[in-house]
């Protein structure tokens, strides 16, 4: 059977990246700090790479999508699109009916809504898996005309699951902007829970701590969030496939080692999974190129934009939040940390009556926002680790040749020494 014969890569794949993420394990004192006061809402990283290996084998026996033609598969992703636009669609129309004080049986009110909802999601269950598997198939395809497969198959495998993503503690020194630890946290994690822990972590440990939503997770098989954009989509299914590709080289075994390779890592995944996205785009799905901009794929992990992008006047979100960064480091430069502490808060009230809804500006949004340099300005500030990467790129022959020179890096001179050469 075909699913038995793939099942030693599976495995041996899947205990591979378990091993290697788990090689570099947090700093000591922050991290084993943050569990201790984070752990009952951590996320469990056990059980969701169990469940969705079997998910991912069960779409193997099927042998989905090769029974299909390329116009059916490429039907079948737009099926899914429109499925999850529908069901957020009938979502916010039931918490709509539930918001409604002048509604006294939302229960009764929602019926409708609610019985259509379980008809989209059983339609939705059974086309997902084949959504997924076709655009699994198609990055697979832009991977081997990169050159970036052995034997016409990428090591590893692309393979991703929609699932609720879990939410990302991020821990920043009060003195200076830079990423301490990480501490992953249940998907269902409220608001007010977040807000709880965040003062817990920063009374306990003089930090500064932010909890922050993420579009996708380098576990195996990664995780990406459920969206309507496709570009987004395509971008983050590429982007995080880099991440597993890049374990097995010096760049990912150092993810951790320092803030400049972490910086160096994202940057490379993000760069590599524009240019990745906008093929299969090109290749798959033109129709939808009008709607795609690689500067705004990470919006999972951007704040929320509540209206139009342009306010009058027009406020441009990145010079400003550049802006912000640059003089925050200037008083944290100087040991002014009340001070820039109320700057921030200052500055994320501005952003607020601009329509961008920022919960909390401050040193760990900058440590966290930063990491993602691939486009000019924005919040990673004057940090020159984002330009060095983006220079290294303009340089190479080809992505290839791009991926296969940084993966070898194991520091930050070596990347500025290549630029010297």
């Amino acid at each position: 059977m075909r699913w038995l014969a793939k099942l030693p890569d599976f495995i041996f794949a899947a205990i591979l990246i378990l091993l290697i993420a788990g090689s570099s394990p947090l700093p000591p004192a922050a991290g084993q700090r943050v569990h201790m006061l984070a752990w009952q809402h951590a996320f469990d990283y056990t059980s969701w790479t169990v469940n969705a290996m079997w998910v991912k084998l069960g779409q193997s026996a099927l042998g989905n999508p090769r029974y299909f033609d390329p116009a059916s598969q490429v039907n079948t992703v737009r099926e899914y699109l429109r499925l999850v636009e529908e069901i957020q669609t009938v979502e916010n129309e039931i918490r709509r009916i539930y918001a409604d004080p002048n509604i006294s049986d939302a229960g009764a009110a929602s019926e409708t809504e609610r019985v259509r909802l379980d008809e989209l999601k059983q339609r939705y269950q059974a086309v997902a898996p084949l959504a997924e598997a076709t655009l699994e198939a198609q990055v697979t395809e832009i991977l081997h005309e990169l050159g970036l497969t052995l034997g016409g198959q990428p090591i590893p495998w692309v393979l991703y699951h929609i699932t609720p993503l879990p939410q990302n503690l991020v821990v920043s020194p009060r003195d200076k902007i830079q990423q301490t630890t990480t501490y992953l946290l249940h998907p269902d994690l409220t608001t007010e829970q977040a807000e709880r822990i965040e003062g817990i972590v920063d009374a306990d440990m003089n930090v500064s701590s932010l909890v922050v939503p993420v579009g996708g997770i380098a576990l195996y098989p990664t995780m990406v969030m459920r969206t309507t954009a496709l570009g987004w989509l395509s971008d983050i299914i590429a982007h995080e496939w880099i991440h597993v590709y890049l374990v097995y080289q010096p760049l990912g075994w150092n993810y951790e080692t320092s803030h400049e390779l972490r910086t160096m890592n994202e940057t490379t995944a993000s760069i590599a999974g524009n240019e990745i996205g906008r093929m299969v785009m090109e290749r798959y799905y033109p129709e939808f190129l009008r709607r795609y901009d690689p500067t705004r794929q990470l919006a999972a992990v951007d704040p929320v934009i509540l209206g139009p992008d342009d306010f009058p006047p027009p406020f441009d979100f990145r010079k400003e939040m550049y802006i912000t960064r640059l003089h925050t480091d200037e008083l944290l430069a100087d040991g002014k940390i009340e001070q820039a502490e109320t700057y921030l808060e200052e500055r994320r009230q501005i952003f607020w009556e601009r329509g961008y809804a920022i919960r909390k500006l401050n040193q760990a949004y900058f440590a966290f926002y930063g990491s993602y340099a691939d486009v000019p300005g924005g919040p990673a500030g004057q940090d020159p680790v984002g330009p060095a990467v983006r220079e290294l790129r303009a340089r190479s022959a080809s992505l290839k040749d791009f991926l296969d020179q940084i993966g070898r890096m194991s520091s930050f001179d070596e990347l500025l020494a290549a630029l010297e050469e």
